[in-house]
C-alpha cells in the first residue's frame, strides 16, 4: 500500500513537473515578447542602414540614423530599453523577425494585406507614396502600366518588387535603392520603383542629372508600421508610444528633421 502511494505521488509529481516545462515554454515563446524586451533591457531592430533618409549612416561620424530609426530609437526609450540595431539587407530581414534575431524592423515597412497575415502591425507613423523613376531620355514609362515587359531593378521580397511583377516588368534583383537607381543611370535597366522620399533624398545627395521621376502611383500610398510575430503583444506596446509621439509632436518634429513637412500618422 505505502509503495503504491508512493508511486502515485511520484507519478503526480512527473506530471507537474512536465505541466512546468510546458508553462516555460509558453513563457519562451512569442506570447511574452513585450515583457520579455522589458525584462532584458534591449529591444532588438533589423534594419538596412542603407536606404536614405529612413535608415542610413551618417557621411561624417559613421553613425546609424534616418526617419525609422529616430522613431524606434524614441519608442525603445519610452519603453524604458535601449534599442539594438542589426544590419541586414531587405530580403534578409524578414527571415531575421520570423527566427527572432530581432524583435521588430524599422526600414520603411509598408502595411499590406499579404504582410497582415503572416505579421502583427504597430499602428501606423508615417505614409508612403511610391515613384517609378528613369532615365531623363526615357519618354515611353508615364504609368505602371507601362512596365509591361520592361526591365527593373527591384528587391524581390519588397511590396515593389511585388508590385513591378504584377504589372508585367522584367525584374532584375537589387534590394539596395541606391545600386537600383545606378543600373537605371547607367542604361542597364530601364526603371525601378521606390519610396518618393528615398528616391528625392537620392538626388539631393549624388546630384544624378541622368534620373527623373517618371511617374507617381497615388493608388499604391501604404501605411508605415512596425512588424512584430504573431501574438508578442509587442505591437501594442509599440503602438502606445507611436500614439503619445503623435500627440505630443515628437513624430512631427522628426519627420520634419528628415523630410522638410510632415509625413506622420
Amino acid at each position: 500500500m505505502k509503495k503504491l502511494f508512493t508511486g502515485i505521488i511520484l507519478i503526480v509529481l512527473a506530471a507537474a513537473l512536465a505541466a512546468c516545462g510546458q508553462d516555460n515554454g509558453s513563457d519562451a515563446g512569442t506570447g511574452n515578447l513585450a515583457d520579455q524586451v522589458r525584462e532584458r533591457g534591449v529591444l532588438k531592430v533589423g534594419t538596412e542602414g542603407t536606404y536614405a533618409p529612413y535608415t542610413y549612416h551618417d557621411s561624417k561620424s559613421n553613425k546609424l540614423v534616418g526617419f525609422d530609426v529616430d522613431v524606434i530609437r524614441e519608442a525603445g526609450k519610452r519603453m524604458g530599453v535601449k534599442v539594438a540595431f542589426n544590419e541586414s539587407n531587405w530580403d534578409s530581414l524578414f527571415a531575421g523577425l520570423n527566427a527572432k534575431r530581432f524583435d521588430t524592423i524599422a526600414n520603411d515597412v509598408g502595411v499590406t494585406p499579404d504582410r497582415q497575415k503572416k505579421y502583427d502591425f504597430s499602428r501606423a507613423y508615417s505614409t508612403s507614396q511610391s515613384v517609378i523613376v528613369t532615365r531623363k531620355d526615357n519618354h515611353k514609362i508615364n504609368a505602371l502600366k507601362d512596365l509591361k515587359g520592361v526591365k527593373v531593378a527591384q528587391g524581390l521580397s519588397s511590396n515593389y518588387g511585388e508590385m513591378t511583377k504584377k504589372a508585367g516588368a522584367v525584374i532584375t534583383g537589387q534590394d539596395d535603392l541606391s545600386k537600383a537607381l545606378k543600373l537605371v543611370s547607367q542604361g542597364r535597366v530601364e526603371a525601378t520603383v521606390n519610396d518618393q522620399g528615398a528616391v528625392l533624398q537620392y538626388f539631393k545627395t549624388t546630384g544624378d542629372k541622368n534620373l527623373k521621376i517618371a511617374a507617381v502611383i497615388p493608388s499604391n500610398a501604404a501605411d508605415i508600421a512596425f512588424p512584430v510575430v504573431k501574438d508578442s503583444g509587442l505591437d501594442k506596446v509599440l503602438s502606445e508610444q507611436l500614439e503619445a509621439m503623435k500627440k505630443d509632436g515628437t513624430l512631427k518634429q522628426i519627420s520634419e528633421k528628415y523630410f522638410g513637412k510632415d509625413i506622420s500618422k
